[in-house]
């Protein structure tokens, strides 16, 4: 079905790069919710050094794991709630953390929780970049309701027999923070320099990338209080 999206891999790859020139060529990656492996190969092409993917689904990572890859890529089965307790047991350090299509299935508490986690495995430097569906405006939302309704949704009836995942998929783009209101979660749980842009084309206000970083001096989360929240709101987020 990725094919459905021709764009699909120019996405990964543009959210992987700009990842990647942020922590340095070479760096160690954690790719979380890496899917069948396809987020993973784009921050190989973007020049990371080493990646570890994790994902919840045992299927999705059997489909990684077929293919060829290349030493310093491995892969672990677990859910982005349990991120802290796996990167111990892979004794992995990374330096950025690059989550596509992750956070729009979490639980809104669980957002927070697993960008806290991000937030304090990182070193102080390090990046997170974010890549995920959320559509909040009018025109956007006429648009991702055809899309899916006469495309997506009609193919995966005839190749595949369920709809049930993209209906899913259909309805969680519309439940997905804002922009706006992800960015104060990120803020929340202690992130600095972070920055929002939006896809072009057909895409626009549709797909959304976001990054951030730990800040150096950085030892541990930033409350922010009412005040700092009230003067964020009043700025808007600089561009990627």
């Amino acid at each position: 079905m990725v094919a459905l999206n021709p764009g699909y891999h120019e996405h990964l790859t543009s959210a992987a790069t700009a990842l990647v020139e942020r922590v340095g060529a070479g760096a160690e990656i954690c790719d979380l919710g890496c899917g069948s492996g396809a987020s993973t190969r784009a921050l190989l092409r973007a020049g990371a050094g080493s990646v570890l993917g994790i994902d919840a689904s045992p299927g999705m990572l059997a489909r990684a794991r077929r293919q060829d890859w290349p030493a310093g890529v491995r892969f672990t089965t677990g859910r982005a709630e349990h991120l802290d307790r796996l990167l111990d047991e892979q004794d992995a350090q990374p330096d950025g953390v690059y989550a596509c299509y992750l956070f729009r299935n979490l639980a809104p508490d669980d957002r927070d929780r697993v960008l806290r986690t991000v937030h304090d495995r990182l070193p102080p430097g390090g990046w997170l970049v974010v890549q995920d569906y959320s559509v909040q405006e009018p025109w956007p939302r006429r648009v991702w309701s055809l899309v899916c309704w006469a495309v997506v949704i009609p193919l995966a009836r005839l190749l595949l027999g369920d709809t049930s995942l993209y209906r899913y998929l259909w309805r969680s783009g519309f439940e997905f923070d804002p922009p706006a209101v992800f960015c104060d979660r990120l803020a929340a749980a202690g992130f600095s320099d972070i920055a929002h842009r939006t896809a072009g084309g057909w895409q626009r206000g549709i797909l959304h990338t976001f990054v951030a970083r730990r800040a150096q001096d950085s030892h541990a989360r930033r409350a922010q209080d009412s005040h700092a929240r009230r003067a964020q709101d009043s700025h808007p987020r600089k561009p990627l």
